[in-house]
């Protein structure tokens, strides 16, 4: 997959900058927030950029099939015949873009035998971006600056620097955090908290609460090409449409392989 990775990360990257400019045609008007039957947010800017990304990725080299989080009814029975697909967020952190802080991504993955091959992480508001391939390294960007290499903290710092979400604190995140001694955390939304983890500027993301997989599989491949960790509680890579249900095991995001950061406490594992 290596060659096609290559040719499609450009495209991929115009296209979630494109994505980008739709959400904050939106962002800077007076929108309405509908809500999902799971009781999430939803609101114009996630399906103009669903829309927008759904066109352009269609007509890149592969012609392969696309999951969104606003097109996940498709079926297991149907979607399980995919070797390759790609799998989108349209807006990452809907709670983020309605609070106006600007902490919301547009997140794009190519997905090859269950694990995230390529991945775009936009923010469009520092219109900062994330992106990688399993064997191109990470890179980050900051507007029309010339993309810079990162690498995840081959040594974790002390205290830890950790990151979590700013919306969902879980019980079961503070008791692992209890026993993990003294550390500093940062509040962040959205994939913005993988990519820290990816550029050395935190620790560890412990993420012990519900994700979709469309949440997570960018992020992922941009830390694991910066040589950073995403696993569940097993110990294990996060991998992708291997079952009916689209929720995620609860995962772990860490730079420093040498320390053995699984909960095992907590969940007695």
């Amino acid at each position: 997959m290596s060659k096609i990775e290559s040719e499609l990360l450009i495209p991929a990257v115009k296209l979630a900058i494109q994505a980008g400019e739709e959400i904050l045609a939106i962002y800077s008007s007076n929108f309405n927030v509908e809500y999902k039957a799971d009781n999430s947010p939803l609101t114009a800017a996630d399906l103009a950029s669903h829309a927008c990304l759904v066109a352009g990725l269609a007509k890149l080299a592969g012609g392969y099939p696309i999951l969104s989080e606003e097109s996940a009814e498709i079926p297991f029975e149907q979607r399980r015949l995919w070797e390759t697909y790609w799998l989108i967020d349209p807006l990452d952190g809907t709670k983020e873009f309605v609070k106006r802080n600007g902490e919301f991504t547009v997140n794009i993955a190519l997905i090859h035998q269950h694990r995230p091959v390529l991945g775009v992480v936009y923010a469009p508001v520092p219109k900062l971006c994330y992106f990688s391939t399993a064997d191109s390294g990470a890179y980050k960007a900051v507007g029309q600056e010339q993309p810079a290499q990162i690498f995840a903290r081959a040594r974790v710092s002390h205290p830890p620097m950790v990151v979590g979400s700013r919306s969902h604190l879980t019980e079961e995140v503070k008791s692992y955090l209890l026993r993990l001694g003294e550390y500093e955390m940062r509040p962040v939304g959205s994939s913005l908290k993988f990519c820290l983890v990816a550029e050395g500027e935190a620790d560890l993301y412990p993420r012990l609460g519900p994700t979709s997989e469309w949440d997570t599989a960018a992020a992922q491949c941009v830390v694991e090409s910066a040589g950073g960790r995403v696993v569940d509680l097993r110990g294990e890579p996060l991998r992708y449409n291997t079952q009916p249900s689209l929720l995620n095991p609860y995962f772990i995001v860490f730079g420093d392989g040498s320390r053995d950061w699984l909960p095992h406490s907590v969940f007695n594992l």
